[in-house]
């Protein structure tokens, strides 16, 4: 059987924006303070080494490698791990993650890019959110991450349990003024994947904001093995993995993944779509048109509609005008994941299309309608 991690906690404490110094110091405190961090996965808050200060964003990206030495030697002394989110720069793109980063003695073990970005911050401004969602491998152990605002979404923990984790980790500044949505969803990650879950929340005046603190420890069952109130603290539980053995004995919930739908349902009319997006749109989400003709399902197109997908929250790709090549061409693009609804444009002009569906992104798909 693969070895699984048998004890973790969480460092919380008030993030001073913009000083990795002094908040690395505050973690070194709090940890050598703590008992039996020993063998541990220790998680820490999001963004703890200056918290979003976003003025000073590329300067304090080139202060995490600082940050993540620092840590790496902690970890060594201590013989622990740890978890807890850092700003990335990509080399390449210049682009830059909100990243958690797992740090043991050796260095950085894994990394998860945190997925959704939380827009009434406006951190979507600033940073771009990561994709593949997967858990790290941590020794022997798989760990499932969640940075913050991740953890509204269920889909991120449950394909990452299915994928084997049995320990989800969240890195998080919560606001005081939403307490009760972060207990509940913590629990209720816990309950309905059937994992444990240790969570790290800062604390204190942040900047503008007040952080709820409240992290935890949380059995597969939903108990609360271990919670902190709104003061710095740290915390370290003993894992009973067997727990997890006798909740998914009786019955694994998360193990059942049915095919719930059928890709012929993503076929709609150019008359019916303005009815299927109006409720899509009027929640705010953004939609992408991608249209066009093409004359095969080449793997090009594939990543042109991937790439389309992740520039929204729903794909919609238009075809035609063709012949009776066309329904097949649809019932292909149908059958993709990334695409959510296909219209078939047997000689409307393109630009009507556009204008049923009012787009945010507009991709060219092929050869232009």
């Amino acid at each position: 059987m693969t070895p699984r991690i048998s004890r973790a906690g969480f460092i919380q404490f008030r993030i001073v924006p913009g000083e990795p110094g002094a908040n690395l110091e505050r973690v070194r405190d709090l940890c050598r303070d703590c008992p039996s961090v020993a063998g541990s996965l220790l998680v820490l808050p999001e963004l703890w080494g200056y918290g979003f200060v976003y003025r000073r964003f590329p300067e304090l990206v080139r202060e995490t490698p600082v940050l993540l030495e620092g840590l790496t030697a902690l970890a060594a002394e201590l013989d622990c791990v740890f978890a807890g989110s850092l700003l990335e720069r990509d080399q390449e793109t210049d682009q830059r993650y909100n990243t958690l980063f797992f740090v043991s003695g050796d260095g950085v073990v894994g990394t998860w890019r945190k997925m959704h970005l939380f827009r009434l911050w406006e951190e979507d401004r600033y940073l771009v959110p990561g994709s593949r969602p997967a858990p790290v491998r941590i020794g022997g152990s798989l760990v499932g991450g969640l940075v913050c605002y991740d953890l509204r979404f269920p889909e991120l923990a449950r394909e990452q349990v299915f994928a084997g984790a049995n320990l989800l980790v969240v890195s998080a500044e919560w606001p005081k003024v939403r307490l009760d949505h972060w207990r509940i969803l913590l629990r209720s990650r816990a309950v309905e994947n059937q994992v444990f879950v240790v969570a790290a929340n800062g604390c204190g005046q942040v900047g503008l904001q007040e952080l709820a603190g409240h992290s935890m420890v949380i059995a597969p069952d939903g108990e609360v093995l271990a919670e902190s109130g709104g003061r710095e603290a740290a915390m370290v539980r003993d894992l009973d993995q067997g727990r997890i053995d006798t909740l998914r004995s009786r019955f694994c919930s998360v193990g059942e993944r049915p095919w719930l739908h059928r890709d012929t349902d993503k076929l709609v009319s150019p008359v019916t779509i303005e009815d299927r997006l109006g409720p899509i749109r009027a929640q705010g989400s953004r939609i992408v048109l991608a249209q066009g003709r093409f004359a095969e399902l080449t793997p090009e197109l594939v990543a042109t509609l991937e790439q389309a997908r992740c520039q929204g929250d729903l794909l919609v790709v238009g075809l035609g005008p063709g012949g009776p090549e066309l329904s097949r061409q649809g019932r292909l693009i149908a059958s993709l994941g990334c695409v959510d609804l296909v219209v078939l444009c047997h000689g409307e002009p393109g630009r009507n299309l556009a204008t049923a569906v009012c787009p945010d992104v507009l991709v060219p798909l092929g050869s232009e309608v």
